[in-house]
């Protein structure tokens, strides 16, 4: 009975966050389509590019024409002339593409690197506003405990935890710390 009760409860529990839930998945959603489009058109093109360069159909394609190129220029079908006797010009265009879609990746993956940043900056935003929470609440639980003559144990950690901390001065302490171990 309890279990039922308890699967219940969490059912319950569980609808009420939905509506958070769903508004927080649709938020992200919309930021993700806002970014898609005012994305510039050669990240567009450099995205696409390095997405068909990923896939096993531009392998499949390559193995085709490199293979038909290399049984052409090895006189292995009977009447097309040999273009490309010594491979030459198969190896430069190799190498060609070999830079393009280098560069192609290399612009993707600074366009990832700035999402990261912006992700990496609103986790940050999050924790901090987490912790200026987590603070106003212990202290409140703190004045409550006073007021109705609770003894809390631990009541130095409390104190300590309920300082406020700037992101300064915890920035600055890891740096010094860095310094110290000779990072």
């Amino acid at each position: 009975m309890a279990s039922r009760r308890n699967s219940a409860e969490e059912r319950a529990s569980a609808a009420r966050t939905m509506p958070r839930l769903e508004r927080n998945i649709n938020a992200i959603l919309k930021r993700r389509e806002e970014d898609e489009r005012g994305r510039r058109a050669h990240d567009r093109v450099a995205q696409a590019i390095t997405n068909f360069a990923g896939s096993m159909t531009f392998v499949g394609l390559h193995v085709l024409a490199f293979g038909a190129w290399i049984a052409l220029n090895l006189e292995l079908v009977p009447g097309i002339p040999v273009f490309d006797p010594t491979f030459a010009v198969l190896a430069m265009v190799a190498s060609v593409e070999a830079i393009f879609i280098s560069t192609f990746v290399l612009i993707s993956q600074n366009r990832m690197a700035e999402r990261d940043d912006e992700r990496s900056d609103l986790n940050l935003q999050i924790s901090l506003l987490a912790e200026q929470e987590a603070t106003q609440l212990l202290t409140l639980l703190r004045e409550i405990a006073a007021r109705l003559g609770v003894k809390v144990d631990g009541e130095e950690d409390i104190r300590e935890l309920t300082k406020e901390i700037t992101p300064e001065e915890v920035l600055n302490r890891l740096e010094d710390q860095k310094v110290r171990s000779g990072d």
